[in-house]
């Protein structure tokens, strides 16, 4: 049975906060980050985002507990989640994916990094070179850690209804073509 919520995964980098905030603003939908949840589990433990994926991957309450804040959208409508996970606690959702290379990523991380407050008490890189070393060592450490919870890859495109490389398209062109193809998806 489809519910009235979209999960949004993605490439560190992709755009998935951008595109879950005007997908959610354009659709009149609440949203929900899995990583601000993080990020705030972070800055409460007085861990950057990197210390706590490695504290992730030998305390299991860390993913548990963000996992069962996702879980429990599953009951709510009309929301937009970005999310590694969510695809997997939420199937009956519509799911995109945001594809982009990671050498592109590393600089809009970098410029997400000067103009969001949440990210500069979590991340303390101050180089594109360290941004793109962090990125590879916090994607490893998810992938590690999702693997041996639930035996699930967040970046294997066929858990998708829709992937986009967000290279080649700009915001407002990924949100009008997620809007467009969840349109479709709720009439089928």
């Amino acid at each position: 049975m489809q519910k009235e919520i979209i999960t949004i995964n993605g490439n560190l980098g992709s755009g998935k906060s951008s595109t879950a905030n005007l997908v959610a603003q354009k659709l009149g939908y609440t949203r929900f980050s899995s990583g601000d949840f993080f990020r705030q589990v972070g800055i409460e433990l007085g861990l950057s985002v990197i210390d706590l994926n490695i504290r992730a991957e030998t305390d299991g309450n860390i993913d548990k507990m963000t996992d069962e804040k996702v879980r429990s959208m599953r009951n709510k409508e009309k929301i937009v989640i970005d999310s590694r996970t969510a695809y997997y606690w939420i199937p009956e959702s519509f799911k995109v994916y945001l594809d982009l290379p990671p050498e592109i990523a590393k600089n809009r991380i970098m410029k997400s990094l000067k103009e969001n407050k949440l990210r500069q008490e979590t991340e303390k890189e101050t180089t594109a070179e360290e941004v793109y070393k962090r990125m590879n060592e916090r994607y490893e450490s998810e992938q590690k850690r999702y693997w041996e919870l639930y035996k699930i890859d967040s970046t294997d495109m066929s858990n998708y209804d829709l992937v986009i490389d967000t290279n080649k398209n700009n915001l407002e062109e990924v949100v009008s073509a997620i809007l467009l193809e969840y349109k479709k998806w709720k009439e089928n």
